[in-house]
């Protein structure tokens, strides 16, 4: 099992980064932990399943290395600068991490932007590390088919393969159900195949220390400033131009997304446009300061969005909800 001259279990883990982000996204917003992924949570989850699959003490198992592939915008298709921002950010953490990274642009098809080649590129980096290397155990974060022949390959050179897989259902913003599950093809050829929903649910239920360490612990949301008097939407440009500070109520709050209440369209946002606090920790009618954006659709959108105290209005004002009722289609949520 073990080379010959060193009883070290050497793992390589590799993360189909999109499928990871998908799963990471799903605790988040959908699971009733609704928190992140700990990368380092979950590398440490890694070297303790390994060394279990592989009968070693913990101490001599070791992940020697790590890539994640992902497919990403190009800056000027990111120029927004949150979009810019969230990538740096998963940037930073993967780096302080010591997780190697790997971009592919993202490809327009169909009016779609779609990732292609990452598998391809993934597979080849596996395979050449792995005998490079002399990995002892793959480790493979992905669930597409188009992995099976790697897995068959690292198979052919004496190198294990565990997969990480998560099999779930949810509603998206959309009301359309969306599932998640790994190929039977690698749940069949992987040799240590690891049900993540299971094992994550039942450690969860029963607070075992190594499942929670996989999820990061926010923090609870700073104070935030006094809130500006706010001005009564009212209009057809009520949201006003570029970069107006605007002050309005939360309608409608699904899976990561929401709209700010300004007519005559009310204003789109999503949990990458939070300039401070938690989205989870938002409720429809919580008022929000926003800047006034633009997405890649060239409408107007809600940025920076934080919660901020509801404001005393002045005299004379009115604040009739109704009066901002969105001729947008309800079903974007």
């Amino acid at each position: 099992m073990n080379q010959m001259n060193s009883p070290l279990i050497r793992i390589g883990v590799f993360y189909d980064g999109n499928y990871f982000l998908k799963i990471s996204d799903y605790y988040y917003f959908q699971h009733d932990r609704k928190a992140r992924i700990s990368l380092e949570g979950l590398h440490e989850f890694i070297r303790h399943q390994v060394a279990e699959e592989e009968d070693v003490d913990v101490r001599l198992s070791q992940i020697i290395d790590s890539h994640f592939f992902r497919g990403r915008l190009s800056a000027t298709e990111a120029r927004d600068k949150d979009r810019l921002f969230h990538d740096r950010l998963l940037d930073d953490i993967l780096m302080n991490m010591g997780i190697t990274t790997h971009y592919m642009p993202l490809k327009t098809r169909d009016g779609r932007l779609q990732e292609k080649g990452i598998d391809v590129w993934l597979s080849l980096e596996a395979l050449e590390l792995a005998i490079h290397k002399s990995f002892d155990v793959v480790v493979l974060i992905a669930g597409d088919s188009d992995y099976a022949p790697l897995i068959k390959k690292l198979n052919t050179v004496g190198t294990r393969v565990m997969l990480l897989n998560w099999d779930f259902k949810y509603t998206d913003f959309k009301g359309e159900n969306r599932v998640t599950r790994a190929s039977q093809q690698l749940l069949e050829q992987a040799t240590y195949p690891v049900q993540m929903h299971d094992i994550i649910d039942q450690g969860i239920s029963t607070g075992d220390e190594l499942i929670e360490a996989m999820f990061v612990n926010t923090p609870e949301p700073a104070a935030f400033p006094a809130a500006p008097k706010p001005v009564r939407p009212t209009g057809p440009t009520a949201a006003g131009p570029v970069g107006t500070v605007g002050i309005s109520t939360i309608k409608n709050l699904k899976n990561g997304f929401g709209f700010v209440v300004m007519p005559p369209n009310n204003l789109f946002f999503s949990y990458a446009d939070m300039a401070e606090g938690d989205f989870n920790d938002l409720r429809e009618g919580d008022w929000v300061e926003f800047t006034v954006g633009r997405n890649h659709r060239d409408e107007d959108c809600a940025r920076n969005v934080r919660k901020v105290e509801a404001p005393e209005m002045e005299d004379g004002d009115e604040y009739d909800e109704h009066e901002h009722e969105s001729a947008s289609s309800p079903e974007r949520l």
